[in-house]
């Protein structure tokens, strides 16, 4: 009997999601036979039974459009606004999967939809993971697609931004994004030749900062580039979330609801907090160093447009390889980049694991080597 694939794009936008659903569609269709359906918005679309066919003509032109033709949503299958209300929704998926008569269900996304597809794999279902976003931090992938598009974009803002800075004399501090994780901001910020970069694995002393901004202002450097991943924080911020997170930790291991709530609460709060975190450093910085200091927050500009060809080979590779691993009968994996290949990797190792910046990395060295300020 011929296979039927489902496939649904979740969590946020990412260059080359239209590249990979091309890659599985196309492989799944043209190389094994199998018919190809797709579901709107996520999670959601699956919920609401919202299928689109994607065989025939319907993935051409599509890989190099920015985006996902299929719509995206950060849904959770088990904790869904269904009419204002949370629900578990997870029931009306597995309804869903059986009504289409699936054999396997293709998510493409970054880390919150490896652990739904892990909820999705213990209820029954074949599910097979695609690794997608531009912070780059899905556990057991040298990469992700989407990563090295946004990794031009944000380098190509910090070149542009260093003409400014240095015609006005400014410190420029640029925000990259990465809450968790600075792979982005670490490697545009090198590549653009950023004289600071701060990373959420590395929390920063502000003092430390501006002395070396300072120290460039004594050998005749009028500028300065500061490239921050949003999720950066100084030292005592960390050691707050770090005291806050042991917490948690002792609260959920004693099973103490109440306080786990309230902690939760507390983390929240200190996030909401951090919202103008960038235009507070760059006020800082111009107090402490007395050189004009402007913010740059580059936001969603980051995930939009055309993929890079980079981006578009891996989603592709990735995309095909996924079509294979269905066709062998293999599922309850997500479809890693391993050097030129690409392995399977089983869910429950990825699902709940992050790719953090190791401090040792050579990329860490790099900067190190050519007198980039950590913070540290």
């Amino acid at each position: 009997m011929t296979k039927r694939v489902g496939i649904l794009t979740a969590g946020g936008d990412s260059p080359g999601l239209n590249a990979a659903i091309r890659g599985v569609g196309k492989a799944a269709e043209g190389a094994y036979g199998m018919s190809v359906i797709g579901f709107r918005d996520g999670f959601r679309g699956l919920v609401e039974n919202r299928a689109v066919d994607l065989g025939g003509n319907v993935l051409s032109g599509i890989l190099t459009v920015g985006g996902t033709i299929l719509g995206t949503s950060r849904d959770k299958p088990h904790k869904m606004k269904i009419g204002g209300v949370s629900q578990d929704m997870t029931d009306a998926i597995v309804e869903n999967y059986q009504a289409n008569h699936l054999d396997t269900l293709v998510c493409l996304g970054g880390g919150g939809t490896q652990k739904n597809a892990l909820q999705l794999m213990n209820k029954g279902l074949n599910i097979i993971t695609l690794p997608k976003t531009i912070d780059n931090d899905v556990a057991l992938t040298d990469t992700t697609f989407g990563f090295d598009t946004a990794l031009g974009i944000a380098t190509e803002a910090i070149d542009r931004l260093h003409s400014t800075a240095h015609s006005h004399h400014r410190i420029i501090v640029v925000e990259i994004m990465g809450h968790r994780a600075g792979w982005l901001a670490l490697g545009a910020g090198v590549a653009g030749g950023a004289d600071v970069i701060l990373l959420p694995e590395i929390p920063y002393s502000l003092q430390t900062v501006a002395d070396a901004i300072t120290d460039r202002v004594k050998r005749g450097k009028n500028f300065s580039i500061v490239a921050v991943s949003e999720g950066a924080m100084d030292t005592s911020q960390a050691a707050n979330i770090r005291e806050l997170e042991k917490r948690l930790a002792q609260a959920e291991a004693a099973g103490d609801k109440k306080a786990r709530k309230n902690i939760k609460a507390e983390l929240r709060a200190i996030e909401a907090g951090r919202a103008d975190h960038t235009l507070e450093l760059a006020h800082k910085l111009e107090q402490l160093t007395g050189l004009e200091s402007r913010p740059t927050i580059l936001g969603h500009v980051q995930r939009g447009g055309i993929p890079s060809a980079v981006d578009r080979l891996l989603a592709t590779r990735l995309g095909t390889a996924c079509a294979a691993l269905i066709n062998d009968g293999v599922s309850g994996v997500m479809v890693a980049a391993r050097g030129d290949e690409a392995e399977p990797v089983p869910l429950e190792q990825v699902a709940g694991n992050k790719k953090t910046v190791p401090t040792d990395h050579p990329w860490i060295t790099a900067a190190k080597r050519v007198g980039v300020c950590l913070g540290d």
